[in-house]
């Protein structure tokens, strides 16, 4: 009998997952000083905005700022 294992999502696998979700009318900021880890701001139109904690991943930022505001 075969098992269904999920495979784990790799980082630019969860880019554009996360990407592809986001509407068009959002703000977002992303940024990142020289030397320091990544943030990411998010805004949908209306809302309060959130800004994520820094993260030495892009993606992870990416992700809690969208998990925030959704």
């Amino acid at each position: 009998m075969g098992h269904n294992y999920a495979k784990p999502l790799t980082a630019e696998l969860r880019m554009t997952r996360v990407l592809a979700r986001l509407p068009e009318n959002w703000n977002i900021s992303i940024e990142r000083i020289p030397g320091e880890p990544w943030r990411v701001s998010m805004q949908p139109p209306g809302h309060a905005g959130y800004c994520s904690a820094p993260h030495a991943e892009l993606v992870d930022a990416l992700e809690e700022a969208w998990r925030a505001v959704r």
